[in-house]
């Protein structure tokens, strides 16, 4: 992800300058007590000065550099988009997808990564950052895992012209309603049965483009 080299300039939109030493370790500390944060009392309770204060930084850097809460928000779901598990490459469409499937639901079923979803998908209902910067959170997960169907359409297993995009999309989507809609419990046996559901539909060519 792209993070500010300079904590001075306060213009820079959070996100745009790669950082290194002290600049990085003080927004790991900053994230991190905003995960925290959001853990313990999710978006309407995250607070500049305790995230501040948790991170052992002074609040005007805070305020500076991140501005408000939905701009911690927004920072935080760009870094958790760098440091996401890789795209698995199994061999076949059925395991990539399982492996996508099974990804998310370790994620929103973890005691700690679930609450802070639950909180930056309450954010992003009723603040535009936070919704554009979870939006570019899930973009970038779509484009890694697109590949896996990409390879299948190469290997013959799902038609030419097979949208990636919404084949990925497709194995996710109900695991996520039943999280953030329904409020479901989540299994893991929702998760094969996303998966597969997902595989059957791309190769009968229902993600096809028109």
């Amino acid at each position: 992800m792209e993070q500010n080299s300079r904590l001075e300039a306060a213009s820079l939109t959070p996100g745009t300058v790669r950082p290194g030493g002290r600049t990085a370790k003080v927004r790991a500390a900053v994230l991190e007590a905003t995960q925290e944060a959001l853990i313990e009392g999710g978006f309407h309770a995250l607070n500049l000065d305790r995230v501040a204060a948790r991170a052992g930084v002074g609040k005007t850097t805070v305020y500076r550099r991140w501005g408000s809460a939905a701009g911690l928000v927004a920072d935080l779901l760009r870094d958790m988009a760098e440091q996401s598990v890789p795209a698995a490459d199994t061999g076949s469409l059925e395991g990539d997808l399982l492996a996508n499937a099974r990804l998310v639901h370790r994620t929103l079923t973890d005691p700690r990564m679930g609450p802070v979803f639950q909180a930056v998908i309450a954010a992003a209902a009723c603040d535009e950052e936070c919704a554009r910067a979870l939006n570019g959170f899930y973009a970038t997960r779509i484009r890694a895992w697109a590949p896996c169907v990409e390879r299948a359409a190469g290997r013959g297993d799902v038609p030419v012209g097979t949208d990636a995009g919404e084949v990925v999309r497709a194995v996710s989507a109900p695991l996520y309603y039943r999280f953030a809609v329904s409020r479901e419990p989540l299994h893991e046996a929702d998760a094969v049965r996303a998966a597969a559901v997902a595989v059957t539909a791309a190769k009968a060519g229902s993600f096809t483009r028109n």
